[in-house]
Formats: C-alpha cells, sequence, structure tokens
C-alpha cells in the first residue's frame, strides 16, 4: 500500500472512530490527512470504495497486532493475550475499534461491506484456530468462533456503555472449557 493510501485510510478511520459515518467524506479525509484535494477520490473513487478500504485497513492493522499476540505456548498465555488484544482495542485502538463497530452497523445495509467485515473476521478467527489448535482444543474451530463472540461482546459494551466489566473471567472460562484438562493459574495456587 501506498503511503499516501495508507494517510488517508487511517484518516478515514479517525473520522469515522470519532465523529461517525456522516463525517466520512473524499475532501475531510484528504483535510484530516494533509493530502492535496481530490488524493482520497484517486484511490477511492466512490464512498463505498471508501469504506471497504477502511474495512481492509482496519483488518491489516488488527492482524499485526494480534498475531504479534497470539504467539503463545499456554492456555494462560492465552488468557493473557486476549486481555492484551482488549485492552489495547478499548484503550489506545479505541477510535478505530469505534469505527469498526460504526462499519458493523452499516454492514447490515450493504452486502460489499458486510463481505469485507466477514473476511476480516474469518482471518481474525483463524488465528485463534491455530493458536487454540496448538494448545490441544478439542474442537478449535469452535473454541474460537464463540471466544471471538464474547470478545466481540465485551469490546462493545465497553465502547458503547464504557462498561468496566473485566473480561478475564469470561475469556477463562471459554479456554478452561476448550482445553482439556486445564485450570486459571488463580485455581491452581489455592
Amino acid at each position: 500500500m501506498t503511503p499516501t493510501k495508507q494517510r488517508a485510510l487511517d484518516a478515514a478511520i479517525e473520522l469515522v472512530g470519532t465523529q461517525g459515518l456522516r463525517a466520512l467524506t473524499h475532501a475531510r479525509v484528504d483535510e484530516r490527512a494533509g493530502l492535496a484535494k481530490g488524493s482520497t477520490s484517486n484511490y477511492f473513487r466512490t464512498r463505498q470504495a471508501l469504506l471497504t478500504g477502511v474495512v481492509g485497513r482496519l483488518a491489516e492493522l488488527d492482524l499485526t497486532q494480534v498475531g504479534l499476540a497470539f504467539d503463545l505456548t499456554s492456555a494462560d498465555g492465552l488468557v493473557d493475550a486476549l486481555c492484551r488484544a482488549f485492552d489495547h482495542l478499548t484503550g489506545p485502538g479505541r477510535t478505530a475499534t469505534t469505527a469498526r463497530l460504526t462499519l458493523f452497523l452499516e454492514a447490515g445495509h450493504t452486502p460489499e461491506l458486510r463481505e469485507a467485515l466477514s473476511r476480516g473476521r474469518e482471518a481474525m478467527e483463524a488465528v485463534g484456530v491455530v493458536a487454540l489448535a496448538r494448545l490441544g482444543a478439542r474442537d478449535p474451530q469452535g473454541a474460537a468462533t464463540a471466544l471471538a463472540a464474547c470478545f466481540e461482546g465485551h469490546v462493545l459494551h465497553r465502547i458503547a456503555r464504557h462498561d468496566p466489566t473485566d473480561p478475564r473471567p469470561t475469556f477463562e472460562l471459554l479456554v478452561t472449557a476448550a482445553l482439556p484438562g486445564h485450570r486459571p493459574a488463580d485455581d491452581r495456587r489455592g
């Protein structure tokens, strides 16, 4: 991806994540990214193309973050990685997460966007399947799907409702259910 295209997409993510979908115009992306007028429309001819580009950029950023976090060797390491990812997505990555959630709602009306979001989710889930299989999960795909759904639910509540609930107990419960013979570190101390 060219640096100019990346700047445009990062600016678009910031606009959607801070001001909502109505703020997303080619001109505003150019302005936010500090690009010459018309630069964004050279890469993304339509609003739909820009939205799809934003989804792709979000998936790229997520996979970079998660790919690094999920090179693990233990169930407790998986729970820790999930918690770190959650903290990142609802802390420093909050704007991008808010943009993603905004796009989820829009995807209900836009098949192209729904397909792009589905591809991103499948890629993220595939990372989880590999990690869970490596750790000996009975059903790596089912466990990854359950973890992803619970993870997304916690993220949604943290972003939309400012819910301070600690997701660790939920992640520990699901990892314990998925991995034969695993007990969270806290349970082994007593």
